[in-house]
């Protein structure tokens, strides 16, 4: 795939979710890489069966890989790329989380550990010494940045530096700030993984995932058990991400500034016992005063933010995330996870302002 970042690396990131992974700048090639709908290829080549490889999948690896500044292996799904990472664990190694991570991630390590494939050890990531003494031993420390729904921040390169001197591998969750505000791999991460469901497709049309690696050797492992395990996102699939990557800074830059004024303008609602913001990105969590009843009527009082569990889409979600049975008790009960999108800021503060008003 012809890569125009490759001998120019100084573009900045908008340029780049533009110009890479397209076909060649020649007389009649097409701007974007088509969808390539196929089971099968002529012999005699690199790619052979459906499984192995696909033209679509290598626009969208090509793409991401330059954002993240890694090499990128596509998944069917977000899941299933966080399996394939922590499948890189020898049986019986020790994996370090943070006690609020995305439920998925938690129930995975939950069944290594039940089944005793791994030992999951969790820990409050804003504490760098505890993760650093938790480390000892381990084989693999995972976390999130901010974390889901918590919203707390690590320090990566501490972290990271920790990690590696006690012998273990670190791998990060960038899905909520995306290559855009944050590279782990640049703090010395040693793998990156993005639910590309949420922000890097954008429209709420897409399920996938992807693993970056900084190393040949961690990206020929990705794509053994991608291959193994069938975990292979559809042509179709990879064609509408890719398409959604190219606009991701723009729609970021509109989510991001959307949240940080929602914030200013929730600070101090008599509705909220707290309003947790990184200070980055698109993601607030609110604590509704009062717990799971009147965060439960909140979320069904508005007429344009729509309840519902996904996020990083164009249109502004929210869920009160304990009424899932597997979120952390840790959670209050009436967090409220708002994935803010692209609408007018006004529209988007009249209908959850009118709404926390109504609850008295």
């Amino acid at each position: 795939m012809y890569d125009p970042t490759a001998s120019v690396p100084a573009f900045h990131p908008e340029t780049t979710a533009i110009i890479a992974g397209r076909p060649p700048h020649e007389p009649d090639q097409p701007m974007s890489v088509p969808v390539h709908l196929t089971s099968t290829y002529v012999a005699g080549g690199e790619l052979e069966y459906g499984r192995y490889g696909n033209p679509s999948w290598t626009a969208f690896e090509d793409t991401l890989g330059a954002l993240e500044g890694g090499r990128c292996v596509a998944f069917a799904s977000g899941i299933a790329a966080i399996a394939a990472v922590l499948d890189l664990v020898e049986p019986g190694g020790t994996v370090v989380a943070p006690r609020h991570s995305y439920t998925g991630t938690v129930a995975l390590l939950d069944e290594l550990e039940a089944t005793g494939r791994a030992r999951a050890v969790y820990v409050d990531i804003t504490d760098t010494d505890a993760v650093a003494a938790a480390s000892r031993g381990a084989a693999l420390v995972w976390f999130e940045s901010p974390t889901n729904p918590a919203l707390e921040v690590a320090d990566i390169p501490a972290i990271v530096a920790a990690a590696h001197a006690n012998g273990a591998i670190v791998a990060v969750d960038n899905t909520f700030a995306t290559p855009l505000l944050q590279r782990p791999l640049e703090h010395g991460a040693d793998l990156v993984v993005h639910s590309a469901t949420k922000y890097i497709s954008g429209h709420s049309d897409v399920l996938m995932g992807a693993a970056i690696a900084a190393s040949d050797e961690h990206v020929a492992a990705l794509v053994k058990r991608r291959s193994l395990f069938g975990a292979i996102p559809g042509p179709l699939e990879t064609f509408l991400a890719l398409r959604g990557l190219r606009t991701l800074p723009v729609r970021l830059e509109r989510a991001q500034s959307n949240a940080a004024e929602l914030v200013r303008r929730l600070a101090g609602h008599a509705a909220l016992e707290e309003v947790r913001y990184p200070g980055f990105g698109a993601i607030i969590s609110i604590v509704v005063r009062g717990g799971a009843e009147p965060a439960d009527e909140l979320v069904q009082r508005t007429r344009l933010w729509v309840h519902a569990t996904s996020l990083g889409g164009v249109e502004s979600t929210f869920e009160r995330r304990r009424r899932w049975p597997s979120e952390q008790p840790t959670i209050p009960e009436g967090l409220v996870r708002l994935s803010v999108g692209l609408e007018h800021i006004d529209d988007l503060h009249g209908d959850l302002a009118q709404a926390l008003d109504s609850l008295g």
